[in-house]
């Protein structure tokens, strides 16, 4: 039974891995992997000298710096605020429009945001109407990044919530009946009680998180950004996207990417240490 996942890695997920060869080459489409020049690193060396390089690497790091705060710390906020509701006749419908936003593409989604923020958007519509003068948002560079995390936070906050809902329903319901014969009272069983007992998970979506830390959303950042925002909106996919495909520089792409995969190892792996160092916590 398990002989068609295998095969459907090893075809999938294994064998595309030998492409990494072209970051250590001068590759050249007609002659191959075997017969195109080897240059050794220096396509990693000629990606450092790049400015463009830099300001990717520091956009990516910034925009999913943003995005791993935000998606941990919301939808833990929205899972306590919901367990903590006394009317749960409300929670279901509540949790249905918030998770709507996440089965939409980002194709979907950023057309309805351009279109929100545009000239002639409610945005800048109740901009004028406040006496001020329009705003092209998404044409701003200094805007940018806080819209690309924020979009990213309302996707997902409704979804990623689930997780945390299910580690509550998990806490044993004694511990609550002990903290109150003890004299807590709501605020203090939330912080002995609830947030111990869920400790565990959010390190583990603190540890997975990690490991995404340079991938900053191609396809978000892909069909919301354009040339004026590329200083703090040009993410390493994005980069790679136009260097190697549209610029025709697969070696250059390739070493990007590889590099980018390298390092998101070292961060998830340094994450599980300090996790298992700190908190005692394992994933196997």
């Amino acid at each position: 039974m398990l002989l068609p996942v295998f095969v459907w890695l090893v075809m999938t997920q294994i064998t595309p891995m030998f492409g990494i060869v072209m970051a250590f080459e001068d590759f050249n489409p007609g002659k191959g992997f075997f017969h195109s020049d080897f240059v050794g690193l220096e396509n990693f060396r000629y990606m450092f000298d790049l400015n463009d390089s830099r300001v990717a690497l520091r956009n990516s790091l910034l925009i999913a710096l943003g995005k791993i705060i935000g998606n941990l710390t919301i939808p833990l906020l929205f899972a306590l605020l919901l367990n903590e509701l006394k009317q749960k006749f409300l929670v279901k419908p509540i949790q249905t429009i918030v998770y709507l936003p996440y089965f939409l593409s980002w194709v979907i989604l950023s057309g309805i945001i351009l279109q929100i923020f545009s000239l002639t958007g409610p945005v800048n519509g109740l901009l004028k109407f406040m006496g001020h003068e329009p705003v092209l948002l998404f044409q701003n560079a200094g805007f940018f990044r806080g819209f690309i995390i924020g979009s990213d936070v309302w996707k997902n906050f409704g979804f990623n919530s689930i997780i945390y809902l299910a580690a509550l329903t998990g806490i044993d319901h004694t511990l609550y009946e002990a903290a109150v014969v003890d004299g807590a009272g709501r605020w203090r069983k939330l912080w002995h009680v609830t947030l111990p007992g869920i400790r565990t998970t959010v390190a583990l979506l603190g540890i997975l998180s990690l490991g995404s830390i340079l991938d900053a959303g191609f396809d978000q950042v892909y069909n919301l950004y354009n040339p004026l925002v590329y200083s703090t909106g040009d993410i390493i996919d994005t980069y790679v996207y136009r260097a190697g495909l549209q610029g025709l520089d697969f070696s250059f792409g390739t070493a990007v990417g590889l590099l980018k995969s390298v390092v998101s190892f070292i961060l998830i792996t340094t994450g599980y240490w300090l996790a298992k160092k700190l908190i005692g916590y394992r994933v196997f």
